[in-house]
């Protein structure tokens, strides 16, 4: 069995759908952390039968947004002294900014690139996000 050490003080993300942990570092730019990051891959999870697992040493880093963009169902554990002081899941914001990137070469913010890149929630069941300046749809993978 792979043991991965604990943590003093930081951030656990859990309940990553199997094979997607590597999409949600790379929202999360945590290759520009200067602290121990630790990615578990196809973890044995009796509720999903394999999931993913971050790990964060650093508290308090993590724009959680991001995570209720991509995932709602994720579990974030706060870490303080070795012990889980906060278990809760991200909520989906009604819109983001700068999260999600218009993927449409007709959209205003290809043409004007200081332009933020703006979504609202249109459909919170299934996840859909769309551009508020040309309604191109985002919808998180399942």
């Amino acid at each position: 069995m792979l043991n991965i050490g604990g943590l003093k003080n930081g951030v656990v993300i859990d309940h990553i759908q199997a094979g997607r942990a590597m999409k949600i570092y790379e929202y999360l730019e945590l290759e520009k952390l200067d602290c121990s990051v630790a990615i578990i891959k196809n973890a044995k999870s009796n509720k999903m039968g394999k999931k993913d697992i971050i790990k964060i040493e650093e508290p308090n880093i993590v724009n959680l947004d991001i995570l209720g963009v991509l995932d709602p169902n994720i579990t974030i554990n706060i870490i303080k002294d070795e012990t889980i002081c906060k278990k809760y899941n991200p909520t989906s914001p009604k819109q983001v900014t700068n999260i999600i990137r218009c993927k449409n070469p007709r959209c205003i913010t290809s043409i004007e690139l200081e332009l933020p890149h703006q979504f609202k929630l249109t459909d919170p069941i299934k996840g859909v996000y769309r551009c508020v300046y040309c309604e191109q749809k985002f919808k998180r993978n399942k």
